[in-house]
């Protein structure tokens, strides 16, 4: 069975913007596939528990079935609110998961599917973060030759979305 129309909803890092290249990348993918697309923009929002409280209201205004994807903090946002948003699925760039001082803070019921794509060479957030999450989470985990902002690797994210959003049942099959 196809899934009937759904929303993307992205949440940048602390240092980016709504619009920043990954994003407008990964926008084109669900564009392609007919989702609406969403990029909360959390400028001038240094508190990560200030812009969880700002997606679960953007998002609760969302009737169709979502797929929350974050880059770093907004990695953290998304799966903070995952739960509340009954989000039918997690893509997460190099999320700031188990940072110093903030360990506890982890999201840890997330309650849908997760994939997580990171740099081997990541010096903002360590790849052990994720690897430890994605373990304890059994969320699919893809580790790129990339540094923090995995910019070389936007093809390959753009594939990893797709290949996601279909899992999710997201693509519409071929007639």
């Amino acid at each position: 069975m196809t899934q009937s129309m759904g929303t993307v909803v992205f949440s940048h890092g602390k240092e980016s913007g709504p619009w920043g290249a990954k994003i407008t990348a990964m926008a084109a993918v669900a564009q392609d596939l007919r989702l609406a697309v969403l990029s909360v923009d959390y400028r001038g929002i240094d508190d990560p528990l200030a812009r969880v409280q700002k997606l679960i209201e953007v998002g609760s205004g969302v009737a169709t079935p979502m797929v929350l994807v974050g880059s770093s903090m907004g990695g953290h946002v998304s799966a903070a609110a995952a739960r509340r948003l009954e989000a039918r699925g997690l893509f997460l760039l190099a999320p700031a998961f188990y940072m110093p001082g903030y360990e506890a803070y982890t999201p840890q019921d997330v309650g849908c599917p997760a994939a997580i794509v990171h740099g081997w060479h990541d010096t903002v957030v360590p790849v052990e973060h994720s690897i430890r999450w994605a373990r304890e989470h059994r969320a699919a985990l893809h580790v790129l030759d990339a540094e923090h902002r995995l910019e070389n690797q936007i093809p390959a994210i753009r594939r990893l979305l797709r290949s996601f959003l279909d899992e999710l049942g997201f693509v519409p099959e071929l007639a």
